[in-house]
């Protein structure tokens, strides 16, 4: 029997229906349809205080965001290319994986994850994936082999939140396909710990 991983999509803007949101979501069900459990962290409840070490008591959101990361054998990040880099929102909510620093997987270690960049043109688009994927790296996580660069100019998603573009549609569903089978190869190499 394939295991079911659990996968974590995190990301967007604050901004409701935001095209990143939306991509993740995509990319998310293309999980589900894989035979994985899912949960979506969008935007809204990614609007945490700022990141600060070393403090013991946490905001209810913030712990929950911690939390459930650590369940995870995957994970999907969406971020709105801000000025070329990760949006302060997105980049805030992933320093709070450091609490994760002394966990006995720490970080992301063992986790699979799929980056996906949102912007008005390719070079912000693809300067923030490149920056997303390093710090998957530096978290320890294991990047998926395609990452999903949206000029927003050029794809549109519509009222319903499905993407009008059938080649990035495609590129969301085959990163979250990855994911799903790279995570069930890790939790059947971790069964014999």
């Amino acid at each position: 029997m394939k295991p079911s991983p659990y996968i974590v999509g995190l990301g967007g803007a604050l901004r409701p229906g935001s095209s990143t949101e939306r991509a993740v979501m995509i990319s998310l069900q293309a999980t589900a349809d894989a035979g994985a459990r899912t949960l979506l962290i969008g935007g809204d409840q990614l609007n945490l205080p700022m990141y600060t070490p070393n403090v013991g008591m946490r905001r209810a959101d913030a712990p929950r965001l911690v939390d459930e990361l650590r369940q995870a054998d995957g994970i999907i990040i969406g971020s709105p290319s801000y000025h070329g880099g990760i949006s302060g929102l997105v980049k805030n909510a992933l320093d709070y994986v450091e609490d994760m620093k002394l966990d006995r997987r720490p970080y992301w270690e063992g986790r699979v994850v799929g980056c996906i960049a949102t912007g008005g043109g390719w070079q912000g688009a693809v300067a923030t994936l490149s920056a997303m994927r390093a710090v998957v790296h530096s978290l320890r996580g294991w990047n998926t082999p395609l990452g999903v660069a949206i000029n927003t100019e050029e794809t549109r998603f519509d009222d319903r939140g499905a993407c009008e573009d059938a080649r990035v549609c495609a590129m969301l569903a085959s990163m979250g396909t990855q994911i799903v089978e790279q995570s069930r190869h890790m939790i059947r190499a971790g069964e014999g710990d």
